[in-house]
């Protein structure tokens, strides 16, 4: 696949326990619809997807999908290529019930709705690198995004080379792909038991890991081999790729960076 294909967008609109404290200190129901210099971040997400060359459909899935689109998102539901799903308990397992059906075909591409300072230039570029295997998922290296915003706190991921940020947009190139939805939802379940996460990735890439003797591709290689997969990191060069919107501070310096345009 390349740039130019007609990818599916899945929007993740949906929150977790403790978000609606995050979302009614705004005054909203649902943290999707927290405003961001005075539009709700989930409209900024459907906008960018709708511009982007490659998207052809999007899907929002969320807990009340109907609920997020009242209001002053009511202009989505007139867009033809958009449509909504109801999301269940799990991440991975929602996105599993509506990848690859007739209302999200294949390739699909997964992006939060937190993802506020997301562009089309961002999501064309993963995707030139992303469809050539059975699924890629973006990461931006931390002195990338330090050098443009050296106040941001992220969470850094660290393997051989460099230290990472996930950047929030995963593609799904295929039936295969439903492989690492069944990884994905194994780690959600089991993600607070280390003994029951190693036997998805095993003692030895799991103590290379932690001893950083092995770098990201070489990780999601081996993790792919072991379950079937090709699947591969994009490194972006957008520090404000791995920027989202996840508490108070995130949604200042959000601010701050569209202020500056």
């Amino acid at each position: 696949m390349k740039s130019g294909d007609n990818w599916t967008a899945i929007i993740l609109a949906g929150q977790r326990p403790g978000e609606n404290a995050f979302a009614r200190s705004h005054g909203v129901e649902f943290k999707a619809l927290i405003p961001v210099a005075g539009e709700p971040m989930l409209g900024r997400v459907v906008r960018t997807m709708l511009a982007c060359p490659s998207v052809g459909r999007i899907v929002i899935l969320a807990q009340e999908p109907e609920a997020l689109l009242a209001g002053e998102l009511g202009w989505i539901r007139a867009e033809p290529r958009i449509g909504t799903a109801a999301a269940g308990a799990g991440i991975s397992d929602s996105i599993d019930a509506v990848a690859g059906s007739d209302a999200a075909p294949w390739p699909v591409l997964v992006v939060t709705a937190d993802h506020a300072l997301l562009t089309p230039e961002v999501v064309e570029h993963f995707l030139a690198q992303a469809g050539a295997g059975d699924g890629a998922l973006a990461v931006v290296e931390r002195k990338v995004v330090e050098a443009e915003f050296p106040e941001t706190r992220r969470t850094w991921i660290k393997f051989r080379g460099g230290q990472f940020s996930g950047a929030n947009l995963f593609a799904l190139c295929g039936e295969n792909a439903r492989k690492a939805l069944a990884i994905w939802s194994g780690v959600e379940r089991d993600r607070k038991k280390a003994l029951k996460l190693l036997r998805y990735f095993g003692p030895l890439l799991a103590l290379r890991a932690l001893t950083r003797t092995i770098t990201i591709e070489g990780a999601l290689l081996a993790v792919g081999r072991k379950a079937g997969l090709d699947i591969r990191a994009v490194r972006l060069p957008f520090a404000k790729a791995a920027i989202d919107v996840d508490k108070p501070a995130d949604l200042e310096l959000v601010e701050r960076i569209l202020r500056r345009g």
